[in-house]
């Protein structure tokens, strides 16, 4: 009876990781709509199933009450709760108050189950769940692009382009960012067997070039290279001390190489340097922030069509972007300066202590959570993927951010 018990609640997992994820269900119930047809569909089914996902993960965490509390004290995450806290609470200033009561419960009960992933599993069970939920996507993304290619392919932007079980290319290419990693790190890591993490690295990265997401891409090698980079901090001081000087020289000498050369760059890459109108939103963005600097707009109070205050942009740019591409600047419209300092300072103890923690262990599966944290701040310059409610990346990150504080007290403690 235990096993069976195990194996659902692992199940239940692995279903909430996809929808988390993203896939499937938004692009099936859509009809295969791409970004540009702004078609309206019935999402109450999504909305049926995480709402199953967060009576489930509350029913779990109070049923080990005693270990969530145990592990909300000594994690000791005061900034990510105030700062949750803070969306909350944001509905007595927001510009749309209905919409932040609603973004700030999925938000809160989107948390808990980063809580409660933390909390249950460790990080080698983290990554092997995380693995199945990447396979499942990697199968479900070749069967959808080769027998249902209305849902698998996306055709309004231009050429077609891969998008397996996403609603978008985009959201394909940094979906298998994170697949990469986590099957990069546990093919590292694992002796017996490891050619199954290997071939899911090569499928993840296979699809990410069919998805043609240059950023994707981009961020993938950092982080690879990251990889490496983090594990020298494990070494000797006499040794660890000139190598980081000697990097911090490189990337110091590429950046202002990027800086004269960045048209260049983009070009080779088929990009412009405005990376596709992203960049021309972010001065109107920053205006709109010093009109309300320090609270923001309320949590999703910003962008609230011809309605809100987002009209202002969408005037002037000639189009309808619902987020700024900008995971930093969004936050700021949503909670302000207040609001950013909050996540910028529970960010960088956070990072700071996965450090501290790596160096006294040996094994890759530690380096994760910096890993995760640092695509974080990657992907937030050129996507909103910071505090984003019902993502993958935002509940992962707050795993991470607590599985990092519980192994820094434990350690300090003994």
């Amino acid at each position: 009876m235990k096993k069976i018990l195990i194996f659902a609640e692992q199940g239940f997992t692995i279903v909430a990781l996809m929808m988390f994820s993203g896939a499937v269900l938004n692009v099936i119930l859509s009809g295969g709509a791409g970004q540009q047809s702004l078609v309206e569909y019935d999402s109450s089914l999504i909305r049926i199933v995480f709402f199953f996902i967060y009576a489930v993960t509350f029913l779990l965490l109070v049923l080990r009450w005693k270990k969530t509390l145990y592990f909300l004290i000594l994690s000791k995450d005061v900034w990510l709760y105030s700062l949750i806290i803070l969306s909350a609470v944001s509905i007595t200033w927001s510009f749309a108050p209905a919409t932040t009561l609603k973004n700030s419960f999925t938000l809160i009960s989107s948390s808990l189950f980063g809580v409660y992933f933390a909390s249950r599993y460790s990080l080698k069970q983290q990554l092997h769940l995380l693995a199945l939920n990447f396979g499942i996507i990697i199968i479900l993304s070749f069967v959808f692009a080769v027998a249902l290619p209305k849902y698998g392919i996306q055709t309004d932007i231009g050429s077609p382009k891969l998008r397996g079980v996403f609603m978008h290319k985009n959201g394909l290419g940094s979906r298998m960012v994170t697949s990469s990693i986590v099957f990069f790190i546990l093919g590292y890591q694992t002796q017996r067997r490891s050619w199954i993490f290997w071939v899911g690295f090569s499928l993840s990265v296979l699809l990410l070039l069919l998805s043609t997401s240059t950023s994707s891409l981009i961020n993938l090698l950092i982080l690879i290279l990251a990889f490496f980079a983090f594990q020298i901090w494990r070494w000797s001081y006499l040794v660890m001390v000139p190598t980081i000087i000697m990097m911090a020289t490189i990337i110091q000498t590429f950046y202002f190489w990027f800086s004269n050369n960045s048209d260049l760059l983009f070009t080779s890459l088929g990009k412009d340097a405005t990376l596709t109108g992203r960049t021309e939103i972010w001065p109107l963005v920053i205006d709109r922030i010093w009109k309300h600097p320090w609270l923001g707009y309320g949590y999703g109070g910003f962008w609230q069509g011809w309605d809100g205050e987002s009209a202002y942009i969408w005037r002037i740019v000639g189009w309808v972007p619902s987020h700024p591409h900008n995971g930093y600047l969004a936050l700021c419209l949503d909670l302000g300066l207040l609001g950013l300092g909050l996540f910028l300072l529970g960010y960088w103890r956070s990072y700071l202590q996965g450090f501290a923690s790596m160096r006294r262990s040996k094994t890759a599966l530690d380096i994760w959570p910096l890993i995760h944290m640092t695509y974080i701040a990657l992907a937030s310059t050129t996507e909103s993927s910071l505090l984003e409610s019902n993502s993958l990346n935002w509940m992962l990150y707050v795993a991470a951010s607590l599985s990092v504080r519980m192994t820094h007290e434990i350690k300090v403690k003994s």
